[in-house]
């Protein structure tokens, strides 16, 4: 829990959301402006997206964790590091701030504020997918708060940067992201029609992670007892 009163927690995780989905939104609009090359397109995504996590995981990281994901804030509530009276503001600020994002991002390129997607984002290999992305990205922040937190802004934005090209779903792994993407038909969005399913894999995968890791993090009693005989 960071020393930030509740309303700067929010601010924070509301403007980190917002500013992380407009850059998935504009970086997308941007490339495809500029290449009809599918994979460059993608590669130019995956680069943005990225390195804006790094930056704000970075700068916002200490005010209010830096989650931006309903999914993450999730498992930190269950596992106690996040108020569970706080649960609701941290997902209603995250998903207020993807909608902002996604508006903001329109703006900048001149296109309708609101505009439902029509990219089709379905079946058994996306979500499980999302599963697998949303699982990745857990596992990594909760090993890297045990074991090197000051890396943790480099582990997440280099995870997605990987998950965008191992995973069938380019590796949305954000159930607030996953929202704001519905509300642009541009080479990042996902029919709203497609949320649940996404949802459903987003949040299994967080939470599988989180049983996982709480066992596997801990040293275990033959390790305990041979630090004891050492002594």
């Amino acid at each position: 829990m960071t020393g930030f009163d509740l309303p700067r927690r929010l601010v924070a995780e509301g403007l980190g959301t917002a500013m992380l989905v407009a850059t998935v939104v504009g970086s997308g609009i941007m490339a495809t402006s500029l290449t009809q090359d599918v994979g460059l397109v993608l590669l130019s995504n995956t680069l943005a997206t990225g390195a804006i996590l790094v930056v704000l995981v970075t700068v916002l990281g200490q005010i209010s964790g830096a989650h931006f994901n309903p999914a993450v804030s999730l498992i930190f509530a269950m596992s106690g590091s996040l108020a569970k009276r706080d649960l609701a503001g941290y997902i209603a600020a995250q998903i207020f701030g993807g909608i902002v994002g996604t508006v903001a991002a329109h703006l900048m390129f001149a296109l309708p504020l609101i505009e439902m997607s029509s990219k089709v984002r379905t079946g058994g290999a996306q979500w499980f997918s999302e599963g697998m992305a949303t699982f990745g990205l857990a596992a990594v922040i909760l090993a890297g708060i045990k074991f090197e937190q000051k890396a943790v802004p480099w582990l997440v934005g280099l995870y997605i940067t990987a998950a965008y090209w191992f995973t069938a779903s380019t590796s949305f792994a954000n159930p607030a992201v996953a929202l704001a993407r519905s509300l642009t038909d541009t080479f990042s969005g996902i029919r709203p029609v497609d949320l649940p399913g996404f949802w459903i894999a987003e949040i299994t995968g967080a939470v599988a992670a989180l049983l996982l890791f709480t066992w596997l993090l801990q040293p275990g009693a033959s390790s305990t007892l041979s630090s004891e005989a050492k002594l």
